[in-house]
């Protein structure tokens, strides 16, 4: 595909890898949110979204890709240029829902005004992982039975738009990834008491939600994830192949064999 690329970055490594592999790249950030990008950006308010497209159009854009945290910051009403007072009734519904139903209308948005919406994963080689062992040692059967376990329960709180993720250890859900993030569940995990893991380590099981799209919102894991699950005491990670993004992956890896943790690529039969 052929047209200019617009990375709305915020905060965290992945918008930083987009920028250095696609150097031509234009780079925008939305005032009042975090981000790490250190070469030339543009600003761009949330309430002249509008304005923002169009500058974009001038500029020969076509392709957007969205990447890094974003939190929701609050609006001025006094502010919004046409477009967005248009756009108004359909964000607050939207906001009313999950994240899901928001990323859905922000994609549609983008796409009706003219450009294509790229997921990361198809701007970056290696960001996503094919089946397969790719760190530490091979998972013992109870992890792997633990893997199984963890996957049919994200695959039965997927519709509810509920977690990515989950801690399992002999059998016994330690913990579910909620709106509080990844780091809450595996902190919490780490100061669970240790007779309620049956003697087992347990496995940090992560996948995409079922109908999740995955071009604005696909799970990830980086160095950070390693540090919480080693502090919660698991023997490793496992996530969905394909559909789970590998942040900063050559720290990630190696993070991984100085723990003595595994981290496997599974298609994961509940959630296919």
């Amino acid at each position: 595909m052929t047209g200019g690329l617009a990375i709305l970055a915020g905060n965290g490594a992945l918008p930083v890898e987009l920028a250095a592999a696609h150097p031509d790249a234009l780079c925008v950030v939305f005032d009042g949110v975090a981000h790490q990008l250190t070469g030339a950006v543009q600003t761009h308010r949330f309430e002249r979204l509008g304005e923002m497209f169009a500058a974009l159009r001038e500029q020969g854009v076509t392709r957007i890709v969205m990447a890094g945290s974003m939190s929701r910051p609050p609006l001025d009403p006094t502010a919004l240029d046409p477009l967005m007072v248009s756009l108004a009734p359909r964000l607050m519904a939207a906001m009313q829902g999950g994240d899901d139903a928001l990323l859905r209308l922000v994609i549609a948005i983008i796409e009706e005004q003219g450009f294509a919406v790229l997921g990361a994963h198809a701007l970056l080689a290696d960001l996503t992982a094919a089946p397969g062992l790719l760190a530490g040692p091979d998972p013992a059967e109870t992890d792997r039975s633990d893997m199984a376990r963890g996957a049919a329960i994200l695959a039965a709180l997927s519709p509810h738009d509920v977690g990515q993720g989950c801690v399992v250890a002999g059998g016994l859900v330690l913990g579910v990834e909620t709106l509080q993030g990844t780091e809450f569940m595996l902190d919490a995990v780490a100061r669970t008491n240790p007779h309620l893991r049956r003697g087992q380590k347990g496995v940090f099981i992560k996948a995409a939600k079922t109908g999740q799209d995955l071009r604005v919102d696909m799970p990830a894991i980086g160095p950070d994830t390693v540090a919480q699950a080693q502090a919660a005491g698991l023997a490793g990670i496992a996530i969905q192949a394909g559909r789970v993004m590998i942040l900063e992956r050559e720290r990630t890896l190696v993070a991984l064999a100085e723990a003595g943790m595994f981290l496997i690529a599974e298609e994961f039969e509940a959630l296919s």
